[in-house]
């Protein structure tokens, strides 16, 4: 019998109700769960979490809260098999699940250990030092940071459903906000059987975390000022749930990561012969076909003098030849399907308007060659390169195919290189591969405004570099304009949407104690 996802809160679990939409295995076609069309009383999950979670989490200390995410992070990681095997029913391969699963639990693991060497044994968090107010150094004043006695909002995207649910709850968590959790649709049966893991091992307090396997439908009007409301997706369902009325009207603190069109630029200075050539190459495929591309950090627009553009047209090519689509447990399988058959349609009309304006030198939309599965059945596509010679024509620019594609652009000089990465009006990751350093300062300086993220990468760290697309807990993920314009992760500056910040005017001695 084909399960009906159910949401958690006020510490049960609740059936949903209306109809309910069949969520498709993403290489086969079979139903794996069912959604239903609402879920439990929204408000009444808000206040549950307000009024038992907050409260428990905001008495313990920082140091307590990063202890419960340590055993939490050891609790999932003796469940990743089981996480992996459904994990596959979305399209993921063994290496996509890494990066999904693996992640997210990791992510859990370094928050931890950051609040145990950096934050205080105590519940507040002391912000810079102390001002003296007065000539008698009797009065003065200090910022600290305290939890907000809300609930944190997190709506999630279909590609992470494991670290995009576990990279908000960790730092939320930290800071001594319970989360309110909304996945999406096509993916939400990864996310529920984690929180169910995470229910059972009873090591966070009651009400810490909640879950939403429905509609959001009553979800933002019942916000307050004192929650937050944290989203990761497009751009146009940012912007919608910024200018929403209660969000706006309430000043409802929100933050948003949307897909952006990144870029990675091939420095002048690299010639086919060089390691930073085969580099770059090997860093667009992986960027191109892991996760099958859905990932809101992939390359999207790969730019490269125009002298080489030839070779590494021919040399990514040569690569995706040898890329093997398919079934995404087969062990010999490079690319699974995408998430569903509606994005893959999404993407097929995405090529379409980029082909405007760009000419597909490989792959075809229509049609891919399938190992372990039926290529219509699933939700495949065969990896597809763009190329555009004239780097003003404006679809490379505006489109994004959320999936394994990409678009060559070939560039004249630095300036020009600069110009067209702004043309993406804003991304969460680019990535220069050079082997002089001064292409990559005068790079790093051009595009710093956009961009939340950006990798050097050339022979010397190759070794040890996470990757064009992989945003690591310890450093912000983010971008300006097109990206969201918010801020993620980032270490301990993750806590700060969390925390609110108060001057307290004292005597010199009880502030000091806030210490």
């Amino acid at each position: 019998m084909t399960p009906v996802l159910r949401s958690y809160t006020q510490d049960t679990w609740q059936d949903g109700g209306g109809p309910a939409k069949p969520l498709l295995d993403a290489a086969t076609g079979e139903t794996v769960a069912l959604l239903p069309a609402t879920g439990p009383d929204p408000a009444a999950m808000l206040a549950y979490a307000r009024r038992v979670g907050g409260p428990a989490l905001r008495a313990l200390t920082f140091r307590r809260r990063a202890a419960v995410l340590k055993d939490l992070a050891k609790h999932l990681r003796g469940h990743l098999e089981e996480f992996a095997e459904l994990s596959t029913r979305t399209g993921a391969t063994r290496r996509d699940t890494a990066v999904d699963v693996d992640g997210g639990i990791g992510t859990l693991a370094v928050y931890a250990g950051k609040g145990v060497r950096e934050l205080p044994d105590a519940t507040v968090l002391p912000d810079g030092d102390t001002e003296p107010l007065g000539r008698g150094g009797t009065f003065a004043g200090r910022h600290v940071l305290g939890p907000r006695l809300g609930a944190a909002v997190q709506i999630n995207a279909f590609n992470f459903p494991v670290w995009g649910m576990l990279e908000k709850f960790a730092p939320a968590f930290l800071a001594g906000m319970p989360s309110v959790v909304k996945p999406a649709g096509q993916t939400a049966y990864l996310t529920e059987l984690v929180v169910r893991r995470i229910i059972e091992s009873g090591i966070l307090p009651e009400g810490a975390l909640s879950l939403l396997c429905a509609g959001p439908a009553g979800l933002l009007d019942a916000l307050t000022a004192q929650d937050t409301l944290g989203f990761t997706g497009s751009a146009a369902t940012a912007l919608a749930l910024r200018t929403h009325p209660v969000v706006a009207g309430r000043s409802v603190p929100f933050n948003a990561e949307a897909d952006s069109l990144n870029c990675s630029v091939l420095g002048p200075d690299v010639t086919p012969d060089d390691p930073e050539f085969a580099l770059f190459v090997d860093q667009l495929v992986t960027e191109m076909t892991v996760k099958a591309g859905q990932k809101c950090t992939a390359i999207r627009r790969a730019l490269v003098p125009s002298a080489s553009a030839d070779a590494v047209a021919d040399a990514v090519m040569e690569r995706l030849r040898g890329t093997v689509v398919g079934h995404p447990a087969g062990e010999d399988v490079d690319m699974g399907p995408v998430v569903s058959l509606a994005q893959r349609d999404e993407v097929r009309d995405a090529v379409a308007r980029l082909s405007a304006d760009a000419k597909v030198v490989f792959g075809d939309p229509a049609r891919v060659d399938v190992t372990g599965a039926d290529a219509e059945r699933g939700a495949f596509l065969s990896p597809i390169l763009l190329r555009c010679d004239d780097p003003a024509a404006p679809a490379p620019h505006e489109v994004e195919a959320f999936g394994p594609v990409s678009t060559l652009l070939p560039y004249s000089g630095l300036d020009e290189a600069a110009e067209i990465a702004a043309r993406g009006g804003g991304s969460l990751a680019g990535s220069i591969v050079t082997a002089d350093d001064q292409v990559a300062r005068t790079l790093i300086t051009a595009l710093a405004p956009w961009h939340g993220r950006l990798l050097v990468l050339n022979r010397h760290d190759a070794a040890e570099s996470t990757g064009h697309g992989v945003a690591m807990p310890q450093l912000i993920h983010g971008g300006p304009g097109r990206a969201g314009g918010g801020e993620e992760l980032g270490g301990l500056r993750a806590l700060r949407p969390y925390l609110r910040r108060t001057a307290v005017q004292a005597h010199p001695g009880l502030l000091a104690d806030l210490a």
